[in-house]
């Protein structure tokens, strides 16, 4: 059997490495910024190199010196692009995506895999997504994008992900998305065994109540306060299935517990919910809220395993071999990227398939929030002009620096 080796950025305390080492990779390095999160990963492989600290920072690890690597992979933060959040996007010193992509021109891997949340596949963003496949396509590699769901990979709730896969031209026509394995397990029938671990005699009854699958598992940032279950929508949904979602439990119930008993999850049970189950063995470190922190903000280790497999397979071209086609995002930053000179609404209208001028002036607003846009008037006249992008892709003197050290102990 082949084996490939993987560089794991923002690696998290192992969601995604569990699945990509189920899936046939080897971990070369994984730079992961939350000390906890990397005595997990410690912890669970002691063999394997974990670099603690700013993957941004050159210090604590150097791309080039894993030039060639089969596959650098990543779960970049969430914050920039969460619905929940503000959307700062490209503003947000939290951002990593524009940087991860540019390490593919250092690293030179035969593959990447970035995973996110699924605000970054929101209109919100489509200037931002063009960009990183017009650059990924630039440095030679063929880009896609695709929402999955962890509800059609096993998993007892519906925390949907958002994954670019980009790969070299010789592998790419071999890549296929993997498919759902069928529908997943209730969070009863996940949750069962560990309710009643301690005696309770509610667990059977509480087990046919939580029938439905979860929803998304929150685990929070350290700007906010201990362990609960998510938003009031989140909470409310977990009240109907008989879960009291307003914190995270030390155990069990007991056989002291009445029949009827509301339980909370354990970071055990918090855990299941998330992939890690029996083929899934791990443990974490830290105190309960660290615990519930790192499980809460991973990749499903099912999820990141069945496209890990995707791109095992692509990379030795065991699978059938398909038609590669370029897809957009967004047709005003392209055409906007087209020309260096100004261009007129009318003009870019046309190049870019528009008929609103309302609808043009929208995104010329989304697209403004991430990339410079020049706007020059002449008496009644405007036309547009598409300048730097803002994100973090490495400037020595973008402003993430200092917001990074301002807020380096709320960033997670």
């Amino acid at each position: 059997m082949s084996t490939y080796d993987v560089v794991e950025i923002c690696a998290g305390a192992g969601g995604q490495a569990l699945g990509l080492e189920k899936a046939g990779f080897e971990h070369a390095l994984a730079v992961e910024l939350d000390t906890h999160a990397c005595n997990t990963l410690r912890a669970n492989r002691p063999g394997w190199k974990v670099a603690e600290g700013d993957v941004a920072d050159l210090s604590k690890w150097r791309p080039e010196h894993y030039e060639g690597v089969s596959l650098l992979a990543g779960g970049v933060p969430c914050p920039p692009f969460s619905i929940a959040g503000k959307q700062l996007g490209a503003n947000d010193e939290r951002d990593l995506f524009a940087w991860a992509v540019e390490q593919v021109a250092v690293v030179r891997p035969r593959a990447l895999m970035l995973e996110n949340v699924r605000g970054l596949s929101m209109p919100r963003f489509a200037g931002y997504r063009q960009h990183v496949l017009d650059r990924l396509a630039e440095l030679k590699y063929i880009a896609e994008w695709r929402l999955l769901h962890a509800s059609d990979f096993g998993v007892a709730q519906l925390r949907p992900r958002f994954i670019l896969v980009a790969l070299k031209a010789d592998d790419a026509p071999y890549f296929h998305w993997p498919e759902r394995v069928g529908p997943p397990p209730t969070v009863g029938e996940t949750l069962v065994d560990l309710m009643g671990s301690d005696g309770w005699n509610g667990a059977e009854a509480w087990s046919k109540k939580a029938n439905k699958i979860a929803p998304t598992i929150v685990g929070g940032s350290k700007k906010h306060g201990g362990a609960d279950l998510g938003p009031t929508r989140a909470k409310r949904a977990w009240g109907e299935m008989g879960v009291d979602a307003l914190g995270v439990a030390d155990a069990p119930p007991t056989s002291d517990h009445p029949v009827n008993f509301i339980p909370k999850l354990t970071t055990e049970m918090v855990a299941r919910i998330q992939g890690w189950t029996e083929h899934y063995p791990w443990e974490f470190t830290g105190r309960k809220t660290s615990r519930y922190r790192q499980i809460g903000n991973a990749f499903p280790p099912p999820v990141a395993q069945a496209v890990g497999e995707a791109i095992f397979n692509a990379l030795e071209h065991d699978a059938p071999e398909k038609q590669v086609e370029a897809t957009g995002h967004d047709p005003v930053y392209t055409a906007l990227r087209s020309t260096s000179d100004f261009i007129t609404p009318e003009r870019l209208m046309k190049k870019a398939g528009l008929d609103d001028q309302a609808e043009l002036e929208r995104r010329i607003s989304l697209l403004s929030r991430d990339f410079e846009v020049e706007i020059a008037i002449s008496g009644t006249k405007t036309a547009y002009k598409l300048g730097n992008f803002k994100a973090f892709v490495g400037q020595e003197d973008h402003g993430r620096h200092d917001l990074f050290l301002k807020y380096r102990a709320k960033i997670s």
